[in-house]
């Protein structure tokens, strides 16, 4: 039987292994062209409304889907993944767009691809598998309240000057500047949404965003004719080429190479490429990053569960740090593998990371012929688009049933890893979902440790306990409290190790100090010591003391020791 290897480094591995090692046909190709179109559909209006989420104009997600799209899709490990911007991002990309603007943005998305690609060196995509469900269904509910927060504002059309980045003052500043509501825009978002919400249940195989946005449309162009007028992209943003021609909405040219900190035309052009700058955005590009390796290996564990088929964890993070290497040098933002649009890949009948660069030709080509049209799309239909992937993204679901079936510390870690999301930010609430995750479970498995007495010692002064469980740091020191107060009224202790799977440092020396203090005249015994606990010992050159510490590989021998 041949096993598959999932944590060597292999970049390229999907193209290879699904486009070389099997037969590609002409009838994959036309299978990943009709997933590829369908994926795109999807993408267009995704990208636009999440580039706007995270402070840039709309053209900078479509070329993140663009560029990053093809470079993961033949460099990834996982061949059913289809990269682009995604929504769990914006809460991080958006501060960094407002304090550095799109400059800093983009160098640290450049950021982000080298450590990316360094935790992919390091084989680091198996550790995915050590993140508690409790810290990533926390943050990423987290997630999904603050961007649907953020789409209050184009939703409603109210009138807001700054958005401040505390979560507290902006809930504050949107309560305050509800008497400003615009029916017109509310109206538009109401409708899209809905088309978004029910449009699945018909049953049709084209997806809903395109629907729900024609409807967005539609509403708009009525309300023209009674002289009420929303905001569009075309009427918030405004771009400038190269040549000096300037417009309204969406440039209709393909992405241009650059350097990242010196964007053409942007406020931030002279963002000066510094140590002080790379330290400056050091830790958002870490952030996203983590984000970036988490969501996109989140991603492809899901598509195996979907398809039987198995990625290649290191090579996607390789991958995935290549694609935010390149994008940035052609204007694309933060990037990684969206569950809901390679979900859709899967459904629409993709056979290979064909399907992916399909879908990103189709975004290259949809910037090149329907740029005018992409600028009337009205901002309170891309609102309700990213309050529906908010509400998908936030899985309430598994929230309500975990709030209800859970241990009571992983619904801590959850509550706790949630608010700090909302409050703070994704880092501060990874690591200390993480660390109090850890030590809760570290509690939980050091009160599974335990004594039991053996009936089958019968001699007279003779105390005999099995110890059930590990005897690590955080379990040893209060078993060896308890032996010491039993053994009191007793000659000799035999103590059975059958059940002790781990001896670690913290154990070993709780049980040498128990051996130390032990009163003269009493006699430890210890049988049926495991492999790992027997290789601990041998390493610490613990040896027998005559009278005092004796050890026998079974109990029978011990019983035959004690009846000499």
């Amino acid at each position: 039987m041949k096993v598959h290897k999932t944590s060597g480094i292999l970049p390229f591995s999907a193209l290879i292994e699904a486009c070389w090692k099997e037969p590609y046909s002409f009838s994959r190709l036309l299978r990943d062209a009709i997933s590829g179109i369908t994926v795109g559909i999807i993408a267009i209006p995704l990208a636009m409304a999440l580039a706007i989420g995270s402070g840039v104009p709309p053209q900078y997600g479509l070329y993140t889907a663009a560029i990053a799209g093809i470079v993961i899709a033949l460099t990834g490990g996982s061949r059913f993944s289809v990269s682009g911007p995604t929504a769990a991002f914006v809460v991080i990309l958006y501060p960094v767009s407002q304090q550095f603007g799109l400059s800093g943005l983009l160098l640290a998305t450049m950021m982000s691809g080298v450590f990316l690609l360094l935790m992919g060196v390091a084989r680091f995509g198996r550790l995915i598998e050590y993140i508690p469900l409790s810290v990533t269904l926390g943050f990423t509910s987290g997630i999904a309240i603050t961007i649907a927060t953020m789409q209050v504002k184009d939703f409603f059309g109210l009138h807001l000057e700054h958005v401040p980045e505390s979560y507290l003052m902006k809930v504050t500043a949107l309560a305050q500047a509800l008497p400003s509501i615009s029916w017109g825009d509310t109206l538009i978002g109401a409708v899209t949404l809905a088309v978004l919400v029910f449009w699945p249940r018909l049953g049709l195989r084209i997806p809903g965003h395109l629907p729900a946005l024609l409807a967005g449309v539609a509403v708009m162009a009525l309300l023209g004719l009674f002289d009420i007028q929303v905001a569009t992209i075309g009427s918030r943003f405004s771009y400038m080429l190269a040549d000096g021609t300037q417009g309204q909405g969406i440039p209709p040219v393909l992405p241009q190479l650059m350097l990242p900190w010196k964007v053409p035309g942007a406020e931030s052009a002279s963002l000066p490429l510094t140590w002080g700058t790379l330290t400056a955005l050091m830790p958002a590009a870490f952030s996203m990053a983590m984000l970036g390796a988490i969501e996109s290996l989140l991603c492809a564990v899901v598509l195996d569960g979907m398809t039987g088929k198995k990625h290649h964890s290191n090579g996607e993070l390789i991958g995935q740090g290549l694609g935010n290497i390149v994008a940035p040098f052609f204007g694309g933002i933060t990037a990684t593998a969206a569950i809901a649009r390679s979900a859709a890949n899967v459904r629409a009948g993709a056979t290979s990371p064909v399907s992916a660069v399909i879908h990103s030709l189709l975004v290259l080509l949809a910037l090149l012929v329907l740029a005018p049209w992409l600028s009337w799309l009205p901002l309170a239909a891309m609102a309700a688009l990213l309050l529906l992937v908010a509400w998908n993204m936030s899985e309430a679901h598994k929230v309500v049933y975990l709030l209800r079936r859970a241990p009571k510390d992983d619904i801590i870690v959850l509550l706790l890893c949630m608010s700090l999301t909302v409050l703070f930010d994704m880092v501060i609430a990874i690591t200390v979902g993480i660390v109090l995750a850890s030590l809760l479970f570290m509690r939980r498995i050091a009160r599974m440790t335990r004594l039991s007495e053996i009936s089958a010692v019968t001699q007279p002064d003779v105390l005999a306990l099995r110890v059930n469980g590990p005897l690590f740091f955080a379990a040893a020191e209060r078993i060896f409290t308890e032996l010491l107060e039993h053994a009191q009224d007793y000659r000799t202790i035999v103590l059975q190790w059958d059940a002790v799977p781990v001896l670690d440092a913290g154990g070993l020396n709780a049980f040498l100090r128990f051996v130390e203090h032990l009163p003269e005249g009493k006699q430890l015994i210890v049988t049926d010591i495991p492999f790992q606990p027997l290789k601990t010992l041998a390493r610490a050159r613990v040896t027998p003391q005559p009278g005092r510490l004796t050890f026998c590989s079974t109990l029978p021998d011990a019983q035959q020791l004690l009846d000499e």
